[in-house]
């Protein structure tokens, strides 16, 4: 059993060599982000497909309440974007708009929600919603933050905003059957000092504990030339 001076500073060692290994951790999966941004700053999923036999697929709504700040470059341009490519070789469309303009713009049309998204497999959840009305043409509306459509890869990318957003994708001239690869990606200008920052603080917890645990460990020891106890009799 540990002595009572040798156990704190032991104990104490081992909870900082604990934290040492979360922030050694978190540092460098901080900088291995970082370093898998591209040439434009972005950080970014891998294309998936997603499909829906009805005229549009949309995500559910997208809270950035709080959210820009992390993704804020600061330096005036757009901070979110998004990649898409039709499955179909037929002219795509891709727009952003504020949640409330795209319901209403798809109410009583039939369109699809995208629910949830499981990454290992690759695997998407969807919601139908029922409807029988045509939308009108997307790139005509003049709700959308950010929008483009054309055949081959289309990108978006704006200056995102707090509050509900949500992303559409369809066949350019409204047409049922949407099938698209899509990639998100977002600027995150921190993420090298998150990590030298966290790889820094971990080696002083390391320390730290390599400390008390030395500490502990001469403690254990007896003192050189101290006297034996004499059995008892």
């Amino acid at each position: 059993m540990l002595s009572n001076a040798r156990a704190p500073h032991l104990a104490g060692g081992a909870l900082l060599a604990l934290a040492a290994a979360i922030l050694l951790s978190l540092g460098g999966l901080a900088l291995w982000a970082d370093s898998r941004k591209d040439a434009d700053g972005y950080l970014s999923t891998d294309a998936h497909r997603f499909t829906a036999g009805s005229r549009a697929l949309t995500t559910g709504d997208l809270h950035l309440d709080g959210v820009c700040t992390l993704v804020d470059s600061g330096d005036g341009d757009e901070n979110v974007r998004f990649q898409v490519t039709s499955a179909h070789r037929k002219p795509v469309f891709v727009g952003v708009a504020r949640t409330r303009d795209a319901s209403a713009y798809l109410r009583r049309v039939a369109h699809t929600t995208v629910t949830d998204v499981s990454t290992s497999p690759f695997r998407a959840q969807y919601e139908a919603h029922p409807g029988t009305a045509r939308p009108g043409t997307p790139a005509r509306q003049r709700f959308w933050a950010a929008s483009a459509q054309g055949t081959g890869s289309q990108t978006i990318a704006w200056d995102a905003a707090d509050g509900s957003w949500s992303v559409v994708v369809m066949n350019a001239d409204g047409s049922r059957g949407v099938a698209a690869d899509v990639s998100a990606g977002a600027k995150a200008p921190f993420l090298d000092e998150i990590g030298w920052g966290a790889l820094g603080a971990g080696l002083l917890v390391l320390g730290a504990s390599a400390a008390l645990v030395a500490r502990g460990v001469r403690r254990s020891r007896p003192r050189v030339g101290a006297p034996l106890a004499s059995p008892a009799g």
